[in-house]
């Protein structure tokens, strides 16, 4: 099975799209009758420097990434599934039918003009250490104020903050053992981060009018690494949600990897995707699943965050519920949003008496039957590995039902 995936802010640079505007010149003009200028002109000329605004940036990238996709649906096979980093997932989703490319261009002109708006911010990655170290290394030097944004790979990561916290942590970082590099990133504001609630907000209004359709091929989702629903308020709800929530790129592409993607293809001139997706998977040793801190992690974002806010998500694991201000209908509310996340009764008086996120825990998987509804799905055996990167994908297909056998044999025939 095969994905194309589609690069976000950064890739942006003059001359972008050079040997793809003159391919598809009706693209080119489409576009400018949606911005009121020449992106063409934009992309190439880059006229004071207006690529490194983020209300300009996003556009070009958007019509480039398109430019990227009309060459590879006339050069290339058809695609099993799509992602897009960050503001890639626009042009994934575009990839994939759920909205036509006028009015992906109209959102991301005006996600751009949003978050371009919230200053005093700043982003850079952190590459060398696991999310463990990045995250208890933040927690003990106070640095409440920033958090991952992007979870690039299992060793970089990008933290999105204010510029004078970040400025602050940066040496402190640097002497961390096992750390590579602490790397500012050129944007102009903390993107995928709690500050950028005040566009998330406004942005869901006018995703509220646009029109969404399912997508036709599956779309992996930023926000959960898992494929967009066919439902378009979800689909609506996790735009607007990705705007101030972390990236979730290493899911992602473990889930496409488990779900059987061999062939993983960058529609993009720049290559900054692939060799993350190589890291991620190429990674010989994962760390073994942590039943505990997995289920710690969905009472936090499955259970208390729906109730309470982003609140929940930084809430320590052994602190008492009573600090979140809950009451005895929230425990009852929060009693059967246990139950419908774990697909188990639990009674009210449970969450009463185990109330921190560590208690809850240790309680529930003492139960055989939460343990067994938390505990993760083995992986499926991987199938031999040919050669033929074709032979390969064509066997995933064969392997998941996407082909029959009979179809697969005369396929891998073709190919000799």
């Amino acid at each position: 099975m095969r994905c194309y995936v589609f690069p976000g802010q950064g890739t942006q640079k003059k001359g972008m799209g050079r040997s793809l505007f003159g391919r598809f010149p009706d693209l080119g003009r489409r576009a400018d009758r949606v911005l009121g200028y020449s992106i063409e002109e934009l992309c190439l000329d880059n006229p004071e420097r207006r690529l490194s605004d983020t209300a300009y940036a996003q556009p070009a990238i958007y019509v480039v990434n398109a430019l990227h996709w009309s060459a590879a649906r006339e050069d290339l096979p058809p695609a099993d599934f799509f992602a897009g980093h960050s503001l890639g997932e626009y042009s994934a989703l575009l990839a994939a039918g759920a909205f036509d490319f006028e009015t992906g261009l109209t959102l991301v002109r005006r996600r751009a003009e949003l978050m371009s708006r919230i200053g005093g911010g700043a982003m850079a990655a952190v590459i060398g250490v696991s999310e463990q170290i990045v995250e208890e290394t933040l927690k003990q030097h106070g640095a409440t104020g920033v958090v991952i944004a992007n979870h690039n790979a299992p060793e970089q990561f990008v933290l999105s903050g204010s510029r004078e916290e970040l400025a602050r942590i940066r040496p402190v970082f640097e002497e961390v053992e096992g750390v590579r590099g602490f790397v500012p990133i050129r944007v102009s504001g903390p993107f995928h981060a709690p500050a950028m609630a005040p566009a998330a907000a406004r942005f869901r209004s006018l995703l509220a009018s646009v029109d969404v359709g399912e997508p036709r091929t599956p779309v992996i989702s930023n926000v959960t690494g898992r494929p967009f629903g066919p439902d378009a308020q979800e689909i609506r709800s996790l735009l607007a949600e990705q705007i101030a929530k972390p990236v979730r790129w290493t899911d992602s592409i473990r889930y496409l990897r488990d779900a059987g993607v061999s062939v993983f293809t960058e529609l993009s001139e720049s290559k900054v995707l692939t060799p993350l997706i190589d890291r991620i998977t190429t990674t010989a040793h994962e760390p073994a699943p942590d039943p505990r801190r997995d289920l710690i992690e969905r009472i936090r974002r499955e259970v208390l965050q729906p109730e309470i806010g982003d609140e929940a998500l930084g809430f320590d694991e052994d602190a008492s519920f009573r600090q979140l201000g809950l009451n005895s209908v929230l425990y009852v509310r929060l009693a059967r949003r246990v139950a419908t996340v774990l697909g188990v009764p639990v009674k009210p008086d449970v969450i009463f008496q185990h109330r921190s996120c560590a208690a809850l825990a240790d309680h529930l998987l003492t139960r055989d039957d939460v343990a067994q509804a938390a505990a993760p799905e083995p992986p499926p055996a991987p199938l031999r590995e040919y050669q033929d990167e074709r032979v390969t994908a064509l066997l995933r297909d064969c392997a998941n039902g996407t082909l029959s056998v009979d179809r697969t044999i005369q396929a891998i025939r073709a190919l000799a």
